[in-house]
Parts: structure tokens; sequence; C-alpha cells
């Protein structure tokens, strides 16, 4: 009887095991989304008082920064106070950028390795820009919000997430802007495509893609392209999609995320690693270090996302291969499609097996211009940075805070397109297992049920 038992026994405990491991590997992997602290509330559309002359400090002072402090320079309403980075040289090429541009002021310098900590704590600091390696970009904007300071960081926001759940909870709790720097947002095809959504010209939008493909490989091995070699280290030891905003961002708000949408699950899938091994080989030799080294990162990522109204995403990732720069930019919808890569088109019903001839390209283009666009796109083309967009992106988050407006992109913007980066990891982790979003607005996706873009 006792032998029976234990015979019965042993066979519910293996049933119970394999359920265990059907639900495991059956299943998305779900994560939970943290109860909303006490006193906190969300911050849709968060208005703070308006800031006539933005007092900036701009922190990280190498590619992208010092694009900012020229760029700012042109800029109505706003003055760069303090400029800051572990680099002595970059510090004084910051101070000649300033005192050629229209207006020279003199900025403090900092070039401590955590002087930054020293600029947030200043009372006279409206605005923290922040353009670090990737690692120091949450640190920093949650000690700068800490401190009363409105925060612009550079892309990604985060990389994991505890940091996307710490920089909303302190951005909750603070009252303070903190706005990610997804400049291609403001390119001039994807705010034209914008402005057409939002007027009905695709209809339902159904699907959207977007990429990052852009060979980097002589960057990434350059000594001295990256400050102590980050990029690099991060191309050798994380997998997944490491740079997913530029893709994302401009879709996301075509489709409405977290404004009567959100993002509901992902799955990823990426191929082995052959082009930095092979470029390793080609440039410093088979025998060299460089090509012995176990990259981890895979050459090309997939992620397929859904969302909670049913409409797909797909995000790709590709800086090893020999490829032309694209963005993937294409938005697909019930009465037409726009793509940017490899040439600017739209389509339409009832004709829509075939593109629009270039003098209906013209046309419409300029029919559907963005407001923004036709405000300060002349401007923004003379000033320059990837083609004027990144101007666009300064001028309009000083306009914002100049006149208490919401910004044009909110913390739930950063964090939810940033965290493609650990979740895309997760998915690869667990045999390409879906990975459900967590809902950083905790509710309050559906407040609002379109992106707007605030004028006065």
């Amino acid at each position: 009887m006792m032998r029976k038992l234990v015979s019965i026994l042993c066979v519910v405990l293996i049933m119970a095991t394999t359920a265990m491991a059907q639900t495991t590997t059956s299943g998305p992997v779900k994560l939970v989304t943290p109860q909303r602290p006490a006193g906190q509330k969300d911050v849709i559309e968060l208005r703070c008082e308006p800031i006539k002359n933005v007092r900036v400090a701009v922190i990280g002072l190498g590619n992208r920064g010092i694009g900012a402090v020229y760029r700012l320079g042109f800029v109505e309403g706003a003055t760069i106070a303090a400029i800051c980075d572990v680099q002595p040289k970059y510090v004084e090429r910051a101070r000649n950028y300033i005192a050629k541009s229209k207006k020279p002021v003199k900025a403090d310098e900092y070039t401590g390795a955590e002087d930054w900590k020293k600029i947030c704590e200043r009372d006279d600091i409206d605005l923290v820009y922040v353009c670090t390696h990737w690692d120091l970009h949450t640190p920093i904007a949650l000690y700068a919000m800490e401190h009363g300071k409105h925060v612009a960081l550079e892309v990604p926001a985060a990389l994991t997430l505890d940091d996307c759940w710490n920089l909303v909870n302190t951005a909750e709790r603070t009252r303070r802007h903190c706005m990610m720097l997804e400049n291609c947002n403001y390119d001039f095809f994807e705010l034209t495509t914008l402005n057409m959504a939002q007027k009905g010209m695709f209809g339902e939008i159904v699907h959207a893609e977007g990429a990052y493909i852009h060979d980097l490989r002589g960057e990434i091995f350059a000594p001295n392209a990256y400050w102590n070699n980050w990029r690099l280290d991060h191309n050798t030891k994380e997998t997944g999609n490491l740079y997913p905003t530029h893709g994302l961002g401009p879709i996301a708000h075509v489709m409405n995320i977290h404004r009567g949408d959100r993002m509901n699950r992902l799955a990823t899938f990426s191929s082995n690693q052959f082009g930095m091994t092979a470029f390793a080989k080609e440039k410093f030799g088979a025998d060299s270090p460089q090509a012995k080294v176990d990259y981890k990162h895979g050459d090309i990522n997939t992620t397929l996302i859904s969302t909670i109204k049913g409409k797909t995403i797909m995000i790709q990732h590709d800086v090893t291969s020999p490829r032309p720069y694209s963005r993937g930019f294409l938005v697909s919808g019930t009465k037409g499609i726009a793509q940017k890569y490899p040439e600017e088109k739209f389509a339409f019903d009832p004709n829509a097996h075939g593109f629009l001839g270039k003098q209906e390209m013209d046309s419409i283009m300029k029919i559907y211009e963005h407001p923004i666009s036709k405000e300060v796109g002349e401007q923004a083309k003379k000033v320059g940075g990837h083609g004027g967009m990144d101007f666009i992106m300064d001028y309009r988050l000083i306009y914002c805070l100049n006149n208490g407006l919401p910004l044009d992109m909110d913390v739930y913007d950063g964090v939810e397109w940033s965290s493609l980066v650990p979740l895309s990891k997760l998915s690869l982790e667990n045999s390409n297992m879906p990975v459900e979003f967590p809902d950083f607005t905790r509710g309050a996706w559906d407040k609002v049920k379109t992106v707007t873009y605030f004028t006065k």
C-alpha cells in the first residue's frame, strides 16, 4: 500500500513538474507593473511654470553635446549657463563655440568626474541637458530631477527596467519634465507623415516599421570615437536591441502610443554575430586580440510588437552590416502607406499598387507640411543638425519650457521606447518568448486620445 502511495505521489510530482515547465515555456514572460506610490499622480500632458529664459547646463560635450552647444546658441529664450565634460579639451571646444555664437556668454566650466552633481545642485539652472555615454543618462537625470531641474537626456533614456521605473517615479513625484532627445521625431518627412496621419490620410493605422540600420563598424573600433570605448563595450557584452528609439519614436507618435493605445508585448530574434569578427579580422588581422573577442551582440536584431488595440510594429537594429543607412520608417493604414527608405514615397487608395509620382509627392509634402516645419523649418536647415531635425528638437524643447506647455515627448515616451533594450534582451534569453510590456503610465495611457505638439 505504501509503495503504491509513493508511486502515485511520484506520478503527481512528475505531472506537476511538467505542468510547471509548460507554463514557463508556453506563455509570455509577464512583468509586474508596480503600484503608483502614494501621493504620486501621472504626468500626462504635464504643465509647469513658464521659464522666460531657460538656463541650460550641457553635460557631456562629445559627439552629441558639442552639437547641442552650437544649436542652442541659435535658440531664443535659452542661455547656456554651464558646460561639463571629463575631458578639458572638449570643454575648451564648447567655450569657443559659445564665444562665436549669437549669444556669447560666459558659461561656468566643469571637468570633474562627478561635477555633474554640483551642476544639478545649483539654484540657477533650469534645464540639465545630458549628452554623456549611455550609462550615465539615467543617474544624471534622476539626480537633476531630485534637485528641481527639468531634464533632457540623449537616447536611450534608460538601459534597464529599474532605470525606467526610477525615471517614471521621480518625474511623477518631483513634477519635473523628463524628455528623451529623440531627434528623429522632428525629421521633415516624419513630421509630415504625422500630420497626414492625424488628418486621416492613411485611415486606421494598422502596422508600422522602424529601424536603426547604420554601419558603425569603423566608429565602434576607432580608439577615440567614443569615450573609453563605451559603444564597443556594449556591443561586446550585451544582446538584444541596443538602440531602438530612432526607429520607434516617430512611429509611436503616429500610432498614438500611450495616447489611446500602448505596446502590449514583444518577441525578439537575433542573428548570430558575424560582422564584428569579420571586420576585426580584416582590419586588425586574424590573430589580433580584436578578432578573438567573443562579441555577444547579434548582427541583425528584429523585434515584433503588438499593441493593446491589435496593431503591429516591427523594429530592427543593425550596426555591423555594410548597408545604406535606414531608419526603416514605414506607416501602413487602411487607406494608404508612407515610407521613407530607400525613397520618400506615399501610396493611397484606389491606386495603391503604385507610389505617387514626383509632382504629386512634391504637392502633398507642401499641402501637409507640419505647422512646426512651416514655422521653423528654414531656420532649422540653416543651423543644421541631421538636416535640421536636431535644431527643431531643441527649438521645441525651449519653446514649451518658455510657455509652460507640455513637452512633445514625456517621460513615458522616453522609458517605453527605451524599454526595448532590456525587454528584447529578456526575450532572447528566454528562447524568443513573448514578453509583456509593463504599463509605465499605470493606466493613464488612455486619458488622452492623440499626440499633440502644443502651441500657445
